[in-house]
């Protein structure tokens, strides 16, 4: 399977996990989960490049783990765009993020095996 889809599914899987144990997030219907993985993909792909050279001293002072940080503004980036998705802030976000990053990881290293 391909590194995109992966990364689809992690989102997906991510956003649906945490909105049934976190009250805050809130996810309308499965079609607004699809889209809202869609839309991250997405931004992901145009927008998060973008972010990582402008914010890459912070990057480098951190030693990476101010990506978490870009990561979390996709996020709300994404949520801003699907309107029956709601993230509700900035620390879910980046729980998200954080729990994106690490299912993908698994579902990669699954493949390889």
């Amino acid at each position: 399977m391909s590194k995109l889809l992966f990364k689809y599914l992690s989102i997906i899987l991510t956003i649906y996990l945490l909105s049934t144990i976190i009250d805050g997030i809130y996810i309308g219907d499965i079609s607004s989960l699809l889209a809202m993985g869609l839309v991250l993909l997405v931004i992901n792909l145009i927008i998060k490049p973008i972010l990582l050279l402008i914010t890459l001293p912070f990057s480098i002072l951190t030693l990476g783990l101010f990506t978490f940080i870009v990561n979390a503004w996709t996020i709300m980036i994404a949520d801003h765009f699907i309107s029956d998705v709601n993230m509700n802030g900035f620390l879910n976000s980046l729980l998200a993020a954080f729990i994106i990053t690490i299912l993908y990881h698994l579902f990669r290293d699954m493949n390889k095996a």
